[in-house]
């Protein structure tokens, strides 16, 4: 799997280096007998699979980006291109069929795809997200049943936890799973649930015991999206992020084997946050990709544009908001990849995640907004993708977690330190 990908890297390569990249030179090749410390350099495979993301946003997501926004049509063809060309699925284990990528390389081509469209890179990465659930709680027959079909096929899954009540507070859940002999009876409805429209299966979190402590109150189900008695709610028009399929989900005496529990029963809050650890990080490296996609937009357009017999680039106070949104786009970069390290290293990295979400969130909705600025009025329509971007921008202060709840994470860990 590996060796397709970086052919097929090489081969794009060859093919389109898109315009501008030399704009985002944020990585240096990677020493042998570097031996001081952390390094920034990539590997090889590393940099195989930035190149191959970044020339197949160019190819494949860039020129049709506008138009998905303006219909909200889900991006069917990108996400079948994607799975050809190695991009999907990329937590899924070599054993299923996957790439086994750890989470800094998925962090690199999350970040790459997002600079293009993060509502199609949104599509693209609800997948993993599903997926981490069963990748560290489920069984072999279960990781074999609905990780393997992912891999061989373009399908998508979701994750289902989020309800009307029941956002921030997961304790609020609403939704029920009964046992009854071999199986377990689920009632309830999700909202704001990504790809619910065109999932194959979903993770879904329940209460199975509303006597228990509600971190054990809890039990996460692999729940196939043919079952009888689910219904889906038409598609939600979002701000932004249009394309992306948002809708609510609604389970009446659906009926779940019981070994599509993952773990054990009770276990299921502990699962559905250990999620967490891998998909913040890659939330966050999505919004570094639009966060260097404002950057690079705001610079072209400063440069072009000539004002009082000069470009704008030029004026102190435009040139300082560039500077803040380099500032912001690095540092947002760095606490990505060192989020990314700890985890795949071996260490929890829950604090460090939740660093890298609340910081690259913050900076993509403020790159948006100083891009628009410096449009000025040419950055309030469609004819600059600046105005998309500030509508794609607000999710990531929202969804994987508030920024509220990040710093009540992070605060929390402080507390616990210092204590």
């Amino acid at each position: 799997m590996l060796s397709t990908v970086r052919n097929a890297s090489r081969q794009l390569t060859k093919r389109i280096r898109p315009s501008g990249s030399s704009l985002r030179p944020y990585s240096s090749e990677a020493s042998a007998d570097y031996q001081f410390g952390p390094s920034f350099g990539l590997s090889e495979d590393q940099a195989s699979f930035q190149e191959l993301a970044r020339n197949f946003t160019a190819e494949e997501i860039i020129p049709v980006a506008a138009e998905h926004d303006r219909t909200m049509a889900y991006p069917h063809a990108v996400i079948k291109k994607a799975h050809a060309a190695g991009l999907m699925n990329l937590h899924v284990p070599e054993a299923y069929g996957g790439p086994g990528l750890p989470v800094l390389s998925c962090a690199l081509i999350s970040e790459e795809l997002a600079y293009g469209c993060t509502g199609i890179q949104t599509a693209m990465e609800a997948n993993g997200l599903a997926q981490a659930p069963l990748i560290l709680a489920g069984n072999e027959a279960l990781k074999a049943k609905y990780l393997g079909r992912m891999t061989e096929e373009p399908l998508m899954c979701a994750y289902g936890v989020s309800e009307v009540g029941a956002g921030s507070d997961v304790a609020g859940l609403k939704t029920r799973a009964t046992k009854e002999g071999d199986h377990y009876v689920l009632n309830g409805s999700k909202c704001w649930i990504t790809n619910a429209g065109v999932a194959d299966w979903y993770f879904v979190l329940a209460v199975t015991d509303p006597t228990a402590k509600s971190h054990k109150s809890m039990t996460g189900f692999i729940v196939d999206g043919k079952s009888a008695g689910i219904t889906i709610d038409p598609k939600l028009i979002n701000m932004g992020q249009r394309c992306s399929d948002t809708r609510l989900l609604n389970f009446d005496n659906v009926l779940i084997p019981e070994e599509n529990v993952l773990g054990s029963p009770g276990d299921g809050f502990k699962i559905a946050m250990g999620a967490f650890d891998i998909t913040r990080p890659l939330v966050a490296a999505g919004a570094v990709g639009l966060a260097q996609r404002a950057l690079a937009e705001a610079a072209k357009y400063a440069l072009d544009r000539t004002t009082f017999g000069k470009p704008i680039i030029k004026h102190q106070a435009v040139s300082f908001m560039l500077a803040e949104m380099a500032i912001g786009t690095e540092s947002s970069r760095a606490m990505v990849w060192k989020s990314s390290w700890v985890k795949d290293s071996g260490k929890r990295n829950t604090y460090y995640a939740s660093i890298a979400k609340a910081l690259a969130s913050h900076h993509a909705v403020s790159n948006a907004n100083m891009a628009v600025q410096i449009h000025g009025g040419a950055g309030f329509n469609t004819e600059y993708p600046v105005e998309k971007l500030y509508r794609d921008a607000k999710i990531f202060e929202l969804y994987e977690g508030t920024t509220q709840i990040q710093k009540m994470i992070i605060g929390g860990f402080i507390e616990k330190e210092f204590s």
